[in-house]
């Protein structure tokens, strides 16, 4: 039996001439929508998954830590003023040429006061032209309002969730309080500043304590008694191996001056979880298609008893087990393909709509807890919206990145289950004896 002896009972396994019913070919039809509707979910998994650890990272890097970062020690000439700490990075720079900007920063945890309310920030003084010069600024945080060219002197730079908490908006002025040591007793020291705008980078767990204020205005009107003094390094690619032997090479050259540190190092706890997420869920996904593909199995078992009499006169005509098994074996790979040509485009159009099918699903939630409300007689004024991307959690907004190589790699993996589910019952098909068949018939 040649391979197009093969290919042509497996097409006519398929699609067989006579019309007449089959509970095989309805199983076979079936596994092949059960395939389908098994990769779809997995596809917009992967590709959801891949853009939100993505943008997280993206934010991680270019907002928080940069590629490397310096840690200043403090009481040293490098800190002693504002001037210093510049020739300091500028020496760093000039001294590997990898680095391509740096971006000094003072770090101090305070209490902000406004409106009768009170919260904890994170005060990052940093360069006046930060949101000029920095490539992440300008392209990852959104301005809510004001404007964020205004950033200098005693106009500062919030967080969206700050802003909400202190019930503050551009152009509103409040305090922040710092601690200093006088005589040797700690005192409160309160600064005035005045909001020209307040930003969001999407990912409210990164930035929702975030208070920018000019470095010039840091050193100068706020308490240093517990800042923190850091360097921002940035190099021409986060992933580079060269960002591990130049943070190396930096530690052993300054590590007298400050302690130096990669992005991947600084969050490490974050980027394990994401990782871990990752993996748990595609594992999940992979379970529902090694289901389906089991389905295939069954399928290609109940073709078997069904197409007995055709295996008996096939073998009879000379027919080689190896002919016959392979015959099934297509049979179950055309049905995977079949799956994988259904799911396949309907997740990746999913997830490239990922967005507006979720604010379409969040309209339909808020209406019908609107009317659920109002049923109990709840004003609707007091209804709070719901939000399936809390942005605590989540990026507002989901930036699909559409893994080709893994896609690619699913296809190959369902094409490689589907043969192994369906192996056992293709042989036994292929060493069917004739004679036993025809006597049972």
């Amino acid at each position: 039996m040649t391979i197009k002896s093969s290919f042509l009972f497996a097409k006519s396994l398929i699609f067989p001439k006579a019309e007449k019913k089959s509970s095989a070919r309805r199983s076979l039809w079936g596994a092949l929508l059960c395939i389908g509707l098994s990769v779809i979910p997995l596809v917009v998994v992967i590709s959801i998954t891949n853009g939100m650890i993505q943008g997280m990272t993206d934010r991680i890097i270019g907002l928080s830590s940069s590629h490397v970062q310096a840690f200043v020690a403090q009481n040293i000439k490098e800190t002693e003023s504002l001037e210093n700490l510049y020739d300091f990075g500028q020496t760093l720079k000039n001294d590997n040429p990898e680095i391509v900007a740096f971006y000094p920063e003072i770090n101090i945890s305070a209490l902000a006061t406004a409106n009768n309310y009170k919260t904890g920030i994170q005060i990052r003084g940093m360069d006046s032209n930060i949101f000029q010069q920095n490539q992440a600024f300008k392209e990852l945080f959104e301005v809510e309002q004001g404007s964020v060219s205004d950033f200098g002197g005693n106009q500062v730079v919030i967080g969206k969730k700050a802003a909400e908490l202190l019930n503050l908006k551009s152009g509103d002025t409040f305090r922040i309080i710092t601690t200093r040591t006088l005589n040797g007793i700690v005192a409160p020291k309160l600064t005035s500043f005045k909001v020209c705008a307040i930003i969001s980078s999407g990912y409210q767990e990164l930035d929702a304590l975030w208070c920018f204020v000019p470095i010039e205005t840091t050193f100068k009107s706020l308490s240093l008694s517990n800042a923190k003094y850091t360097i921002m390094l940035e190099t021409t690619d986060a992933f580079s191996p060269q960002v591990v032997k130049l943070q190396k090479n930096l530690q052993s050259k300054y590590g007298r001056i400050a302690n130096f540190y990669r992005w991947d190092k600084i969050h490490q706890s974050e980027f394990e979880s994401f990782s871990s997420t990752k993996v748990l869920l595609i594992f999940i996904m992979m379970l529902i298609v090694l289901v389906a593909s089991i389905n295939i199995s069954s399928a290609i078992i109940m073709l078997v008893i069904e197409r007995q009499k055709e295996i008996a006169i096939l073998k009879s005509l000379g027919a080689s087990p190896w002919g016959i098994t392979l015959s099934f074996l297509i049979t179950a790979v055309t049905c995977s393909i079949g799956g994988l040509l259904i799911g396949m485009p309907v997740g990746l159009i999913l997830s490239m709509n990922a967005n507006a099918i979720l604010s379409f699903i969040e309209k339909i939630v808020n209406g019908f807890a609107k009317i659920g409300f109002m049923i109990n007689g709840i004003p609707v004024e007091q209804v709070t919206q719901i939000k399936l991307m809390d942005p605590a959690y989540y990026l507002q907004n989901i930036p699909v990145i559409i893994p080709w190589g893994q896609i690619i790699m699913i296809g190959l993996s369902t094409l490689l289950l589907s043969i192994i589910v369906s192996l056992i019952p293709s042989i036994k098909a292929g060493k069917e004896k004739p004679l036993d068949i025809l006597r049972k018939a």
